[in-house]
């Protein structure tokens, strides 16, 4: 299993925000299965103000390249990005378009 940790910024606007969040209460199924099409065992959206961070979990073979590949052939998903593209800005210092930027890990701790 793969762990990746992404952030993405949402409009700073109250409208932007809590429609990002209602269409998050109700994910149609064809998005859930492309996501598991995908490689993606695990994934959770958390927001603190107009920040998101996602965990996501992958299989073995999951990686981002076969994601994009699948997610631009799928019609459904690239609606869906659309859609939510409308409430997704930039993040500093990223190239045009750019919604969600992997993190990079920096400490762990494991306890016995």
């Amino acid at each position: 299993m793969q762990t990746f940790v992404l952030i993405c910024d949402l409009k700073d606007e109250p409208e932007a925000i809590q429609a990002y969040v209602e269409c998050h209460q109700a994910v149609s199924p064809e998005i859930i299965e492309s996501i598991r099409v995908a490689g993606i065992v695990e994934m959770s959206i958390y927001r603190w103000s107009n920040r998101l961070t996602m965990i996501l979990i992958g299989n073995d073979e999951f990686s981002f390249e076969k994601k994009a590949e699948l997610d631009e052939s799928n019609p459904k998903v690239q609606e869906w990005e659309a859609f939510l593209g409308q409430y997704q800005t930039n993040l500093p210092g990223t190239p045009a378009n750019w919604r969600w930027a992997v993190m990079e890990k920096l400490f762990e701790y494991k306890g016995t």
